[in-house]
């Protein structure tokens, strides 16, 4: 059975989708897989084509920051291969009655994003359409060309490899709720706690920490639906590696800990767009962490890669099996934020 929102499962996924991909093609280096950010393709000339897609859901919350979130989201999948996004095509899909000024933000934002990342934008798709009740951006395709020694996919850890995180979990999740909930947080936990959650809003991307940790790194992915949890077991399983990581070395901030708790749910595995999950031999995990410190960005070694097992070992001392997240809760706490309709 499909989840009821969010991304199809891993089951359905292998069920459904990847016995299915069209024709076979020699050049396709990296194909679909679930838990892979990005396809790689060879080029003739010995290169290598990096591309991504993915939408961007235009909840309310998100709507004055939409145009940055859509080049962010799509240019981190890029990134995460070590290679720096380069093109971009974008189907931008409206609902009647949009008006100018709505559209002119968004294409304002997505111009201004792609300028400061150095990306040119090719093609797409602009149109407006009924049935939808927010602008969506119904696909955005981000293109990077490199090296195949440049690469680092969530298949290519390595036994021994140290695990590490970058600015800590549910980033997105406390980002969104925070500024949805805003008055309702503000009443419970006070507005400076508030702030600080909402300022995680802007830290939902990774390029700049992928690309500066991509010539240490072995494997990276950014932790999306399921979150911090789901990001590490779906390294391993590209990887067909296990993994160790290790609960009381995951920082979970003052304010991710305040707005997780007032929705009851688990910041460990709730949504983090902005947590990039790094793997790296242990002389380059601590040149990684120092680099991404440098740079005003926090990191933290959690656990390594191993043979076999994948385990999380709780605060506690229990240790348990390190599973994928079927129902990321930030959905649920999410809606719940949202007024019926009149």
């Amino acid at each position: 059975m499909l989840p009821e929102i969010g991304k199809v499962d891993r089951a359905s996924f292998d069920r459904i989708i990847f016995p299915r991909l069209g024709k076979k093609d020699r050049s396709v280096r990296l194909g679909p897989r679930h838990g892979v950010d990005a396809a790689v393709i060879d080029l003739p000339d010995g290169s290598v084509m990096v591309i991504a897609e993915d939408p961007t859901f235009g909840m309310p919350v998100l709507m004055p920051y939409f145009g940055w979130a859509i080049v962010h989201i799509c240019a981190s999948d890029v990134a995460v291969l070590g290679v720096r996004p380069r093109y971009m095509t974008i189907c931008l899909m409206l609902p009647p009655g949009t008006k100018d000024d709505v559209l002119e933000n968004i294409w304002k934002q997505v111009h201004e994003e792609c300028q400061k990342l150095g990306i040119a934008i090719v093609g797409g798709h602009t149109g407006i359409y009924p049935g939808i009740a927010f602008p969506l951006n119904g696909g955005c395709s981000v293109i990077g060309i490199g090296r195949k020694e440049q690469l680092t996919p969530a298949s290519n850890a390595r036994v021994g490899d140290r695990v590490i995180i970058t600015k800590g979990p549910a980033i997105e999740a406390t980002g969104i709720l925070a500024h949805q909930a805003e008055a309702a947080l503000s009443k419970k936990l006070g507005q400076a706690v508030v702030d600080k959650a909402k300022s995680h809003f802007l830290a939902m991307t990774v390029v700049k920490e992928a690309l500066l940790a991509a010539p240490y790194a072995h494997a990276m992915h950014d932790a999306t639906e399921g979150g911090l949890l789901n990001g590490v077991y779906e390294i391993a399983a590209a990887s067909n590696k296990g993994v160790t990581i290790y609960e009381d070395r995951i920082p979970v901030l003052e304010e991710v800990s305040a707005v997780c708790g007032y929705f009851n749910i688990d910041p460990l595995i709730s949504i983090s767009e902005g947590t990039l999950v790094i793997t790296a031999k242990p002389g380059n995990a601590r040149t990684v962490i120092s680099r991404l410190k440098r740079s005003g960005i926090r990191a933290w070694e959690i656990g390594e890669i191993t043979p076999r097992d994948r385990i999380f070992v709780r605060a506690s001392g229990k240790r348990e099996e390190l599973v994928p997240v079927a129902v990321d809760p930030f959905w649920s706490a999410y809606f719940s934020t949202l007024e019926p309709p009149k």
